[in-house]
């Protein structure tokens, strides 16, 4: 079994930030892909960002600029750093990680959410 533990969310004023963290622990051979997605109410749930364990980044084209993604392969944690927010930003964020639990055996794994708020 894996778990993957979400914190860093909170309320913050526009043009404020915020560093989310993931970490996975459990039955973890490797892990892949690691990532960010999140879901405003009456949305779908949309990607942020992800990392591959070599460091390749993807961004969506509204956080571009502004979050930076990164990992600690060793303590098999992510990280989104959010930068300049916006109210639009405001959505509930989900952490992914792609994780091996032996050679070929692997699956999608999410954490819980955090609720991060962007308002006045």
């Amino acid at each position: 079994q894996v778990q993957l533990v979400e914190s860093g969310g909170g309320l913050v004023q526009p043009g404020g930030s915020l560093r989310l963290s993931c970490a996975a622990s459990g039955s973890i051979f490797s892990i892949n892909r690691m990532g960010w997605y999140r879901q405003a109410p009456g949305k779908p749930r949309e990607l942020v960002a992800t990392i591959t364990a070599g460091g390749l980044t993807n961004y969506a084209d509204s956080v571009k600029g502004r979050f930076t993604i990164s990992r600690d392969n060793a303590q098999n944690t992510v990280y989104l750093q959010m930068s300049s927010l916006k109210p639009e930003d405001t959505a509930v964020y989900y952490c992914n990680a792609l994780v091996y639990t032996d050679t070929y055996l692997s699956r999608d794994y999410w954490g819980q959410g955090t609720q991060v708020t962007v308002s006045l």
